[in-house]
């Protein structure tokens, strides 16, 4: 798979003598001409591709599904196709390490128009988490905007940002 970027949270200044979880993640691309179905966030306003991370052991395209059908209710998912990898680094919460290294594993798909129930997890509902199909400039634009005037925005901001920016020039 392509490797698409190396990012480095501005809080995160070396490596060395640190101590660092990794964290593998999913992300779908679900595209139908310019739409791209996205999750809308209202606590850190922005659009984010629908993903998370994998279960111990979880194959990643079992998990990518699994994130899609859980956070979109998607059904009919098919054409699953190597996008490319996003790495991150950036400060972890807990006191067990000092860095997460993320690797979001993306992946194209189709699926159904009809999206079905999702099943949030309580802190996405509290978060106002909400799927959504928005034209992929559209929604590039609003995080443009949250990116430069917003105090809420989030650490994963940057990342699909970048993300969106990518698949717009790309497919």
């Amino acid at each position: 798979m392509q490797h698409l970027k190396t990012h480095y949270h501005p809080d995160i200044t070396s490596l060395e003598g640190k101590s660092i979880i990794k964290r593998l993640t999913t992300r779908s691309i679900a595209m139908q001409g310019d739409y791209i179905l996205l999750m809308y966030t209202a606590r850190y306003e922005d659009y984010s591709l629908p993903g998370g991370g994998l279960d111990e052991g979880e194959d990643i395209i079992t998990g990518m599904m699994r994130e899609l059908r859980e956070e979109t209710g998607a059904t009919g998912i098919t054409n699953i196709t190597p996008y490319g990898t996003y790495e991150e680094y950036r400060p972890w919460y807990k006191p067990t390490h000092d860095i997460q290294h993320m690797i979001s594993y993306c992946y194209t798909c189709e699926v159904h128009k009809e999206l079905g129930t999702a099943s949030l997890e309580r802190y996405e509902t509290s978060n106002g988490m909400k799927a959504v199909g928005i034209p992929i400039q559209e929604a590039i634009a609003h995080n443009e905007h949250t990116i430069a005037t917003s105090s809420k925005k989030g650490m994963s901001i940057e990342r699909e940002t970048f993300l969106l920016k990518h698949i717009a020039n790309t497919l």
